[in-house]
């Protein structure tokens, strides 16, 4: 049998976006928490910093801290979504309404240049080109990443939105800090 020197196409990593939200406890902690989660099964690349954000859509809860990570992972899509959901559950995050208040948000935005559409997972996230919360700090770790369904920029995506001063505000890099949850 010839020596093959490939390695297999499903263990290859696929690089991905994430955007993590908290609203409810320790906001920065939950944040802290969940990346660290995340990196039991996938390796995180880049970490934007955290934005203080205005809520969407059930405006009538407190605000959120947002930020987006890159990370390559050999998880297929779905396994990426079922994992994602563990983590979500085990940091208590309960089923409810749309845009209901969360100790913990995580949402696949791309997942490489795929694009997938099942009844368990659209990617990428079919509300990110309307979202400062995730255009911003996307923005500030991969500019010129190309939407692949779109095939703009995430410069563009950002430029083409109407943001208010205070919806998306930068706050000092508190990453690093200890949390004892």
């Amino acid at each position: 049998m010839p020596y093959c020197n490939s390695i297999p196409k499903e263990l290859t990593p696929t690089k991905t976006y994430l955007g993590l939200g908290s609203n409810v406890g320790d906001r920065h902690c939950n944040l802290e928490r969940a990346l660290q989660l995340l990196s039991h099964k996938i390796k995180l690349a880049l970490v934007s910093p955290i934005y203080d954000t205005a809520p969407v859509g059930n405006t009538r809860q407190k605000r959120f801290l947002n930020l987006v990570c890159q990370a390559s992972t050999t998880l297929k899509p779905t396994d990426l979504l079922f994992f994602i959901k563990e983590i979500e559950a085990g940091m208590g995050r309960q089923p409810g309404p749309l845009n209901s208040p969360r100790p913990i948000d995580i949402d696949i935005l791309f997942y490489g240049d795929r694009i997938v559409n099942t009844p368990e997972l659209i990617v990428p996230h079919p509300r990110l080109t309307e979202r400062a919360f995730v255009l911003v700090p996307l923005n500030d770790i991969a500019s010129d990443f190309v939407h692949p369904a779109t095939g703009e920029r995430i410069t563009q995506l950002l430029q083409a939105l109407n943001i208010e001063p205070d919806d998306v505000v930068r706050l000092e890099n508190i990453r690093g800090e200890l949390c004892t949850k």
